[in-house]
């Protein structure tokens, strides 16, 4: 008998039963988590799932999918976007989608993720790499209020400032 791989479209053969598994992600009318909320202990991952279910809802809205933050924590576990879709297209929840990062992401110590952890969310963006951070020149006046542009310590405070988690 001759086997035959069989490589679906997660983007278009989203299960109806996916779907209605987890709380849908409506990225058009709601921000995704904070990068500094965790998924399977590791920051970004949280927003990161978000995103990948809006992606796979077609409800993304603005955001990004596989963007330059999502690449840091998947370059970190050593988990391809694909493979991320991949689980996230079965409908797994949060805690399914952290196990499964338990399992296939490169095992780590757990001092190792705590460092990595406070590395990015107490990065300065005067620490961020040069093209990042002539990036965020441009980006915080436009999209980060203007009453919250002089809060801006930290990487990660631009998102929580522009998605309206930061208060003044």
């Amino acid at each position: 008998m001759e086997r035959h791989q069989v490589r679906i479209n997660v983007a278009c053969d989203y299960s109806e039963f996916a779907k209605a598994r987890f709380p849908r992600k409506e990225l058009t009318k709601e921000y995704p988590r904070s990068p500094r909320d965790l998924l399977a202990g590791y920051i970004i991952g949280a927003q990161t799932l978000d995103k990948c279910r809006a992606f796979l809802n077609n409800s993304i809205g603005e955001c990004h999918f596989d963007c330059p933050l999502d690449n840091i924590f998947f370059s970190f576990t050593w988990i391809s976007s694909e493979q991320f879709k991949e689980i996230v297209s079965t409908g797994a929840d949060d805690e399914e989608i952290a196990a499964w990062v338990g399992k296939h992401g490169k095992p780590r110590e757990r001092i190792e993720i705590i460092r990595w952890n406070n590395d990015l969310r107490y990065k300065r963006l005067s620490e961020l790499p040069d093209g990042m951070q002539e990036y965020m020149e441009d980006y915080i006046p436009q999209f980060v209020p203007p009453h919250l542009r002089h809060h801006i310590d930290y990487f990660f405070d631009v998102y929580d400032a522009e998605e309206k988690r930061m208060e003044t």
